[in-house]
């Protein structure tokens, strides 16, 4: 969990950046890619905290085996479901509220157990231990975008 920790505190350095955009590398600017981790931070956690240990079920998973082998995200492969998905007006204060929100999201990772799960849609269900690996692979891919963006713009 201090990965993800280190992560975040990633995204909150690039919030200076985040009005800068290049569409060659992505059509979202750095603010939505930071929106949009922090976002999807908050509501798995929710969802991790909500669900009943009782209703999980694995299932193999072709895509879950291979992001969590290479410990990456392919670029352009997925679209990101609406409920993760910015308003169009991110600022720097709804960056900094949901950068509030996901720290405190992640200190709530501790008191969840580990049969918690949250449904995926490509992966399927993932219980702590892998939804905390799927955090920081997804954090990790949409920083190495901003770093993309930010480095194009020097």
């Amino acid at each position: 969990m201090e990965k993800l920790k280190k992560l975040i505190q990633d995204l909150e350095s690039k919030i200076p950046n985040q009005e800068i955009l290049n569409p060659a590398i992505s059509k979202s600017s750095v603010g939505w890619h930071i929106e949009h981790s922090l976002l999807t931070i908050i509501l798995i956690v929710g969802a991790l905290q909500k669900s009943n240990p009782e209703n999980y079920k694995w299932k193999f998973n072709f895509k879950r085996v291979l992001i969590f082998t290479i410990n990456k995200i392919p670029r352009g492969r997925a679209k990101a479901p609406k409920v993760v998905q910015p308003k169009e007006d991110v600022n720097i204060e709804s960056l900094r509220n949901h950068l509030e929100k996901g720290k405190a999201k992640l200190a709530e990772l501790n008191s969840i157990s580990d049969k918690n799960y949250f449904e995926h849609p490509y992966l399927g269900h993932l219980t702590l231990k892998p939804t905390i690996k799927f955090l920081e692979i997804h954090t990790n891919h949409h920083l190495q975008i901003i770093n993309d963006i930010i480095k194009s713009n020097s």
